[in-house]
């Protein structure tokens, strides 16, 4: 009987791609969408595809990214910090792959060709909820991230962002260290995010102020 082979265990980070070069391969649907996400971080996206969808017609357009009319070369990854390769031609994406030894690189729906993958994501304003199944089901960890969509609504998100001028303030106001810290740890407690569902940002944020 063969061995199974069991998932790999990959290290869960947050990568800052502020202004970084960031390099998508192909022009589709799955492209443009994994486009808006790089964009949303503030990367500096470059798609490299004979074509575009329609979305990224646009966003070239109004030059929010780089496009090159054209197939893949190795060069267009030159100085990338992160590759995306999007494409339906497996050939393409496996080039993608070879040539990002030094880099990070995700080829879609392709863990086995990755150096990271890329989680099913939640997202309410600061608050961002990764989840993965380390590649053993994305269908899972979509289904997964719905749940967590029905259980963190918008008022979380509107309170993390009042959080971070309580935070603000309360460092620039409170002098003395364990006074500002046992505030911020109030501001952020077991006890404020069951306010929060139960009632709402205004609820958590006016118990906390107390």
């Amino acid at each position: 009987m063969p061995k199974i082979k069991k998932p790999r265990r990959y290290y869960p980070a947050f990568l800052d791609i502020e202004d970084r070069k960031c390099v998508v391969i192909g022009g589709g649907k799955v492209a443009e969408r994994k486009v808006r996400d790089l964009l949303k971080a503030g990367a500096a996206v470059s798609v490299i595809s004979p074509e575009l969808s329609a979305g990224l017609e646009r966003m070239s357009e109004r030059g929010e990214i780089k496009h090159t009319a054209r197939k893949f070369r190795a060069s267009d990854m030159s100085n990338a910090f992160l590759a995306i390769a999007a494409t339906d031609d497996m050939e393409i994406n496996r080039k993608v792959a070879a040539h990002g030894s030094k880099m990070l690189v995700n080829v879609v729906d392709m863990p086995g060709l990755c150096s990271f993958i890329v989680p099913s994501a939640l997202r309410r304003g600061p608050l961002t909820i990764a989840v993965s199944t380390s590649g053993a089901s994305p269908a899972m960890a979509r289904a997964i991230r719905q749940e967590l969509e029905g259980l963190f609504g918008k008022e979380v998100g509107a309170y993390l962002e009042k959080l971070c001028r309580m935070r603000e303030q309360a460092i620039n106001e409170i002098s003395d260290p364990r006074e500002r810290e046992k505030k911020l740890k109030e501001l952020g407690s077991p006890e404020a995010l069951s306010r929060l569902m139960k009632c709402g940002a205004g609820a958590a944020k006016k118990r906390s102020s107390k």
